[in-house]
């Protein structure tokens, strides 16, 4: 029971990063309608950012976080900018296709540029242990799961409690309606992207702090599972893309604790299809009808 309890400790930890990074896709999804593939390598580029703050130039965590998350929400920008935005009135299919295109773009520029090998991340904060009714505890750990939910909360607030939240609301319902009520539709959506990527650049240095390696590589994986965390929670609902991602992360780490580790990848898809089959908008979303 000590180890099952400490593998869902570690699950936690990895939901949380997963709940991260499936906030950005699902806050551009219910804003645009738009599946941004390009996420996970902003994520990359968070973790990249960190890197070199903290090796470079001897930077703080704290601080390196924080820088990462200004640069990664300027990067999701720019992208929304020269990427998607010309395509906006185009079908969704072009937007999706242009998505995956400016994701191996990234990452084989990075690749490229850096090299494909994985780093080591700098030992950029101390591990302290503790132990609680047996179950090993660390502070890396802690530090993941406190900053996501410090994260998340100052997300719910910004949505529900501010004008541009209540405006971000009012485009993903209808941006024509929004527009002709005065509502600068290029800037929220803009202001949408920023969120959601600086939310990923934060996610990516607690990546490299909490495994201590980083890859050019590494968003392909990762953006995936967050995608999928952002649908089974229900694309489009920022509740869901919390539950999602320690949904999938708790799933990771129980079929690793039951001898399966080979199949933990198979066994988020496999949740997946499930969730589809069962409850086609995920677990928190909502049946909208379209008209065709």
């Amino acid at each position: 029971m000590q180890l099952f309890m400490q593998q869902m400790i570690n699950g936690i930890a990895l939901g949380s990063i997963y709940a991260l990074i499936a906030l950005g896709y699902t806050m551009v999804y219910g804003t645009i309608k738009l599946i941004n593939f390009a996420h996970g390598e902003v994520y990359m580029l968070g973790a990249f950012i960190g890197f070199y703050l903290v090796q470079t130039f001897d930077i703080n965590i704290y601080l390196a976080m924080l820088i990462a998350m200004a640069c990664c929400a300027i990067i999701g920008v720019i992208i929304e900018r020269v990427a998607y935005k010309p395509l906006r009135k185009s079908t969704r299919v072009a937007a999706l296709i242009t998505a995956i295109g400016v994701s191996y773009f990234i990452q084989n520029l990075m690749a490229y540029k850096l090299g494909p090998e994985v780093r080591a991340f700098p030992a950029a904060m101390k591990t302290q242990v503790y132990r609680v009714g047996g179950i090993v505890i660390n502070s890396k750990q802690l530090f993941v799961f406190i900053t996501t939910i410090i994260l998340m909360i100052v997300l719910t607030l910004i949505v529900n409690k501010t004008k541009m939240g209540k405006a971000m609301r009012a485009v993903a319902v209808d941006a024509e309606a929004a527009q002709l009520m005065g509502i600068d539709v290029n800037r929220i959506i803009s202001f949408t992207f920023a969120l959601g990527s600086g939310l990923a650049g934060i996610a990516g240095v607690l990546v490299g702090v909490y495994y201590n390696s980083i890859s050019p590589f590494m968003g392909v994986t990762s953006g995936l599972k967050a995608f999928v965390a952002a649908v089974v929670g229900g694309i489009g609902s920022i509740p869901g893309a919390m539950v999602g991602g320690y949904l999938i992360g708790l799933l990771e780490t129980l079929v690793t604790y039951l001898g399966w580790s080979t199949y933990k990848d198979a066994a988020v898809y496999v949740l997946l299809i499930i969730i589809l089959l069962v409850l086609p908008a995920g677990l928190f979303g909502k049946n909208v009808r379209e008209k065709v």
